[in-house]
């Protein structure tokens, strides 16, 4: 009798670790913060504020500053974090310095109380440099599909224009028709309006990162229900 009550114990033990364990991946799955990504010396600033969730790694974070800014992913990058660099693992970065993985990186592991900062670079060449703020980390609502676009103001510059310095001096080019490239950059700007968001296009990109996401939520609450 004894035996079986303490087999009994040991299962019902099991049983309540097992929850506990599936319900702290739940929590830690569904935990958000808010992300506002700025473009260095843009000015007026082009910025963006979006939800995410902490679980996502540092690759996933660098794909939704992309879509969400509206670059295209055609170049290298590198992240900045406490006096640490995540990146592209060493065989895919092309001989630049060594870095940590950022697909090997969680999001919330880096995150320090209060507020992170994270130096963003895209394009080693035009040199885009981004400041990424990490803050306010809380539960998420369960129902609602993340990341999440919240706000934002003015378009990314177009790519390969030259950084900073080459993107307002196009644009000054494009409003200047006695300078000598204005009709070629008016032509290669192509009816480009610094001053315009499209949210549609964000919204759609981040919609998919979400529904990846969905997809391994469901494998991690399904056993909560057993």
């Amino acid at each position: 009798m004894e035996l079986a009550q303490a087999r009994g114990r040991a299962i019902a033990g099991g049983m309540t670790a097992r929850r506990a364990t599936t319900r702290n991946a739940i929590d830690s799955f569904t935990e958000i913060a808010t992300l506002r990504v700025e473009l260095k010396e843009s000015d007026p600033p082009i910025w963006r504020v979006v939800e995410v969730p902490t679980s996502i790694t540092l690759k996933v974070l660098h794909d939704i500053v992309q879509v969400t800014m509206g670059w295209l992913d055609y170049h290298l990058w590198e992240m900045v974090i406490g006096g640490e660099t995540y990146g592209l693992p060493t065989d895919e970065d092309w001989g630049t310095a060594p870095r940590k993985v950022a697909e090997k990186v969680r999001l919330r592991d880096v995150l320090v109380p209060g507020t992170t900062r994270i130096d963003y670079t895209y394009d080693f060449g035009d040199n885009w440099e981004h400041t990424l703020i990490v803050s306010d980390v809380r539960t998420g609502n369960p129902v609602t599909p993340y990341p999440r676009f919240i706000a934002g103001e003015r378009d990314c510059p177009p790519e390969d224009c030259g950084g900073i310095p080459g993107f307002y001096e196009m644009l000054e080019a494009r409003t200047d028709p006695s300078h000598p490239d204005h009709a070629d950059i008016t032509e290669w700007l192509d009816g480009y309006d610094p001053d315009e968001l499209d949210v549609f296009p964000v919204q759609v990109a981040l919609s998919r990162i979400a529904a990846r996401r969905n997809a391994a939520a469901k494998r991690i609450i399904k056993p909560s229900n057993n």
